[in-house]
């Protein structure tokens, strides 16, 4: 089937983006993305369309909420002002990046993993867990495993998670299977929360922290007006802000703003200060 995509869209830097941890570009152009039990391949075939392996119910009810198509990113990024140079360029770089509607579970477990690790390492990280403790999915294709769900982790220990290279985060992982298994954190419910209460929430998991929060709020539940603000954010807001929140001006964009910033921190390492002034194309 193939689906029509007048905005913003760029499967490459979305996968490039640091939200998602399982999906995949292949050499022929085509892209695998994994959420819950279901498997999307999706190729660009021409300027506003793609061929997609669902069905149109599929599309309409988990894929497009997934990649956010009923919000205009190309509106939102004509929001920026001339002045604030640093996020134009950042904009205009990772013009096509999507805030993904993740699943609340993976989101959660995926960026307590996240903490002081590479994204190749949270990568494997997340396929050991899946093909160790999650449900099969087979696709026309290949063989896949969904995350697994916290029922399914109900009996792993801190030495499984340990010699899934988890280390230090594997008590954090414990404590987020008991409190959803116990309902003490109830991540469908937490949903009708604000803002604020919805990352006080999930703090109340061990080793979940602001950034964490933050994070999981942003990419499942939608909170684009939470902006994660990690040591590369930190880095461009010192250098380019003199120390000062640029986020705050955007709202309930801030967000989509912040990976704008992750972004382009993350594919200009490396290049003189000077470099980075200069403008990019998209």
């Amino acid at each position: 089937m193939e689906v029509y995509i007048p905005d913003l869209f760029d499967l490459n830097k979305i996968i490039s983006s640091g939200q998602c941890f399982r999906a995949v570009a292949r050499p022929d152009g085509t892209c695998r993305f994994v959420t819950g039990e279901q498997v999307l391949y999706i190729r660009k075939v021409s300027e506003e369309n793609y061929e997609v392996s669902c069905g149109r119910d599929a599309w309409a009810s988990v894929w497009s909420p997934y990649f956010d198509l009923g919000r205009d990113y190309r509106t939102i990024s004509a929001q920026i002002p001339r002045k604030d140079s640093f996020l134009s360029r950042a904009a205009q770089a990772g013009a096509g990046i999507r805030i993904l509607r993740q699943d609340p579970w993976e989101t959660l477990v995926t960026f307590i993993i996240s903490q002081r690790k590479s994204i190749p390492a949270i990568r494997w990280v997340v396929e050991m867990l899946s093909q160790r403790y999650g449900t099969p999915i087979r696709t026309s294709e290949e063989t896949l495993y969904a995350f697994p769900t916290a029922r399914q982790l109900e009996n792993v220990c801190e030495a499984d998670y340990i010699t899934c290279k988890a280390g230090y985060r594997a008590p954090y992982l414990c404590d987020a299977v008991r409190q959803v298994l116990s309902g003490c954190l109830d991540l469908s419910g937490i949903s009708a929360l604000s803002d604020c209460e919805l990352i006080e929430a999930l703090k109340g998991v061990r080793g979940v922290g602001v950034k964490v929060a933050n994070c999981v709020a942003l990419f499942a539940y939608g909170r684009t007006a939470c902006a994660p603000v990690d040591t590369w954010i930190k880095k461009i807001i010192q250098r380019e802000y003199r120390g000062r929140d640029p986020f705050g001006r955007y709202g309930p964009v801030a967000g989509i703003m912040q990976q704008y910033f992750f972004y382009y921190a993350q594919s200009h390492k490396g290049e003189p200060a000077h470099k980075k002034k200069e403008p990019e194309t998209a």
